[in-house]
């Protein structure tokens, strides 16, 4: 019953990333460049007025200098998003504001409209339902397109009321969630995918529940979401065709942070260490190639000393397996607008590597370079990059305390590469907030662990229950007038 999606080629999530790395102080001049010339051809080779004036304006724009935080005033804007990574744009870059362009693009605008009106026109005259529904397709598609945000919500909708193929109205829900995605509307997206969960569970073909997946996974980790999203996007590794959503590469960056902040160790070995589609990206040569042709498996069977020899390997700058090129995996979808660059995955692997063998010197350095490298770059991870660095401290420091009845301070800082005073610091954090069970002693130098009993915080548990749910019954009983001088 399947068919091929329609409505996935607009927007382009790429050009918000682009609008991202304009904003952010974190990426180089060089970046920031080359985002500033590509948002520039895009919108001249678009016709895309709405959102040209949505980020140039010179009164309105979100990335002029003049017009900073008019976002906030949506009275004075034709659009409102959440595109920026943070509220003042850098000063070294200005998107320079264009009149006459504007004007050129609207008037491009308006005739394209109105040929589609043309055509919707002749459809209902002397056509049938299905000509006339693709040219209001067209209509929404244009919308999506130029980038105005409420117009294409606006268009997908009615669009939505006069579609009855089931595979159609799964597509345009896609494509409302990608609108969201790339405006930064959580509400809007989550929204939606609700309602494309609705479609897919009442009848969906296999591929659409496939891409949705993907879609979820990547929505969840946008809310700090990880253990929600990290089995979505890990099963999506193998069978992932949703180009239009994000490139292979950057599914794979979403499932390692996903996986190693959220998963047991057990499921973390499983799933990301020895994971056969994540082996065929951070594994040194010879995993890779088996990875490929399907020797390597993940479950018991796998070697852990395969980790080891990763971590030699990517310690080596000039190695040709530090960076990976996976454009070819997107080759024949027809989706990705622009080449995939290769993409250094060695901090990644060095993290991967360094938390499961317990490598916590390494993993310290490692997290540092993921995050300049992954989570300061990417427009999903940026604004939880401070919470996902922090948890990913505090899962280190949990499964190293695990172990231990009693750990030296000194010992503890050598193995983190971090001075006492600082882990004092951090950990007490922790342990104020009951994230860690231990305490620190100063004086002699210690940390004692005080793992509760299992029986102990069971009993507790089924007294503080049973109390309540007491309580709970007598509140009914007395509600009902169960006692026998009050029964009618």
């Amino acid at each position: 019953m399947g068919s091929d999606p329609q409505y996935i080629k607009y927007p382009d999530l790429n050009l918000a990333q682009h609008v991202f790395n304009l904003s952010n102080p974190a990426c180089p001049q060089t970046v920031r460049q080359t985002s500033l010339k590509r948002l520039q051809d895009v919108i001249s080779e678009n016709k895309m007025a709405p959102f040209y004036r949505h980020l140039a304006h010179p009164v309105e724009g979100i990335l002029n200098h003049s017009g900073e935080g008019v976002a906030q005033h949506p009275t004075k804007s034709l659009i409102t998003s959440n595109m920026l990574a943070s509220r003042k744009s850098p000063q070294n870059i200005d998107f320079p504001w264009d009149e006459s362009l504007y004007q050129s693009l609207v008037e491009d605008n308006r005739k394209e409209l109105e040929t589609f009106q043309k055509e919707e026109d002749e459809a209902e005259e002397a056509a049938g339902e299905t000509e006339v529904l693709a040219a209001r397709g067209k209509r929404a598609e244009f919308w999506a397109r130029v980038g105005d945000k409420d117009k294409a919500i606006e268009s997908h909708e009615a669009l939505l009321e006069k579609t009855t193929f089931l595979g159609t109205k799964i597509d345009l829900m896609l494509a409302m969630i990608r609108i969201g995605l790339f405006f930064g509307d959580t509400h809007s997206v989550k929204k939606s995918i609700e309602r494309a969960n609705t479609l897919i569970e009442s009848g969906g073909d296999w591929d659409r529940r496939n891409r949705l997946k993907a879609y979820k996974g990547l929505h969840l980790l946008t809310i700090r979401s990880y253990n929600l999203a990290a089995p979505l996007l890990l099963d999506s590794l193998s069978t992932f065709t949703s180009y239009e959503l994000c490139s292979y590469s950057s599914l794979v960056i979403y499932s390692i942070l996903a996986g190693s902040l959220s998963l047991k160790r057990v499921d973390f070995k499983a799933k990301v260490v020895d994971a056969p589609e994540i082996k065929a990206i951070l594994g040194p040569g010879e995993d890779r190639l088996a990875a490929l042709t399907g020797e390597i498996s993940s479950g018991p069977g796998a070697q852990d000393e395969e980790m080891k020899d990763a971590t030699v390997t990517k310690a080596t700058p000039t190695t040709a397996t530090t960076v990976v090129n996976l454009t070819t995996l997107g080759t024949g979808s027809g989706i990705q607008s622009e080449t995939e660059a290769p993409v250094d995955f060695s901090p990644l692997a060095n993290l991967v590597d360094s938390l499961y063998t317990g490598n916590y010197r390494t993993f310290f350095v490692a997290l540092a370079a993921v995050e300049d490298n992954f989570l300061n770059q990417d427009r999903y991870l940026h604004e939880h990059r401070a919470w996902f660095v922090r948890e990913m401290r505090l899962r280190a420091y949990q499964q190293l305390l695990q172990s231990y009845r009693v750990v030296g301070l000194n010992s503890m800082a050598s193995d983190f590469g971090v001075t006492v005073d600082y882990l004092d610091r951090d950990l007490a954090k922790f342990i104020a907030s009951n994230r860690i069970a231990c305490t620190i002693d100063r004086v002699n130098g210690i940390i004692e662990t005080n793992r509760p009993d299992d029986k102990n915080k069971q009993y507790a548990d089924v007294v503080k229950h049973g109390d309540a749910l007491i309580t709970k019954l007598q509140k009914y009983g007395q509600a009902v007038r169960l006692r026998g001088s009050e029964r009618s």
